[in-house]
């Protein structure tokens, strides 16, 4: 049981880098901070905590990363500086020699800063996981805006493509169960949610943790009451069936919509690559959308 008292009025600031899950899950770290009594920093007030939730999907991505953290302690001297995230998870070492951070957690101990928020360090503590043991899902449904929900519905990557670092960030692909996931859309609902956005790190992937598909997902999803607008964030063109295609295009909530990725147009660079599609794949799914 943590003791909230010990939180109460303390000042916490945030700054996230990266991609809409890292904003969605900083949203989820937040609103558990506030709930044990912390408050969001207002202008010109020093934080007590910083909270920088890092990406790592290039060098540019990693430069600014150490930017951020640098501003970070620069703008709120004295406070307890807090850096997770993909970067957190990959270069640990390189976060904790620069001067003023204190605690780095890895993928699996994002959600676990109250439980370290007591303790204090001397130096800068790495908590972290290896990539092999990452493999507890957090859900996560946050309010984007008055309205639009983003509802984290899978985590991590199996594809260990050639040039990307997010499997070593994230983890093996995991998720909910359908029904939990479900139960997350209709308390979005309970709070305002008309249009819920699904996101994920490769989110065609869901199931394969409970043996379930993302087709059956936006099956059961439709036919929650009070959404008014499903949105897909993005999806990989050999995880997007026919099926979800047919389905979308004659659902009420469903947008017709779809966000999918061409790395290349050359099918020796996606072999490279080792992209599970090639160009007459890829050619093949878009055909399919516009001619249904």
């Amino acid at each position: 049981m943590i003791d909230q008292t010990i939180f109460h009025d303390k000042k916490v600031a945030f700054h996230t880098l990266g991609c809409k899950l890292n904003f969605a899950e900083s949203s989820s770290i937040g609103k558990m901070l506030l709930e044990n009594g912390f408050r969001k920093v207002k202008n010109n007030e020093k934080a007590d905590i910083c909270i920088i939730n890092t990406c790592s999907v290039t060098e540019t991505a990693d430069r600014k990363d150490r930017q951020a953290i640098k501003q970070m302690i620069k703008k709120h001297p004295g406070a307890f500086i807090i850096v997770t995230g993909c970067y957190a998870q990959l270069k640990p070492n390189d976060i904790a020699s620069i001067e003023g951070v204190n605690l780095i957690l890895g993928t699996q101990q994002k959600f676990d800063i109250l439980q370290h928020l007591s303790e204090k360090h001397e130096e800068a503590k790495i908590v972290h996981s290896e990539r092999k043991n990452i493999d507890i899902f957090f859900p996560s449904c946050t309010q984007g805006d008055r309205t639009r929900f983003f509802l984290k519905v899978q985590d991590g990557c199996d594809y260990f493509c050639s040039y990307c670092t997010v499997p070593f960030a994230r983890g093996k692909s995991r998720n909910e169960s359908i029904a939990d996931t479900v139960k997350q859309a209709e308390q979005a609902v309970k709070e305002g949610a008309k249009e819920i956005v699904i996101s994920g790190v490769n989110i065609g992937d869901f199931g394969k943790s409970t043996n379930e598909s993302f087709f059956g997902l936006i099956k059961a999803l439709d036919k929650v009451e009070g959404i008014e607008r499903y949105r897909i964030s993005s999806i990989e063109p050999n995880l997007l069936t026919d099926e979800i295609i047919q389905f979308t295009s004659n659902s009420q909530r469903f947008v017709p919509h779809f966000h999918i990725p061409l790395q290349s147009g050359s099918d020796d660079v996606l072999k490279l690559m080792k992209r599970k599609y090639d160009t007459s794949l890829f050619a093949s799914k878009i055909y399919r959308i516009k001619f249904i």
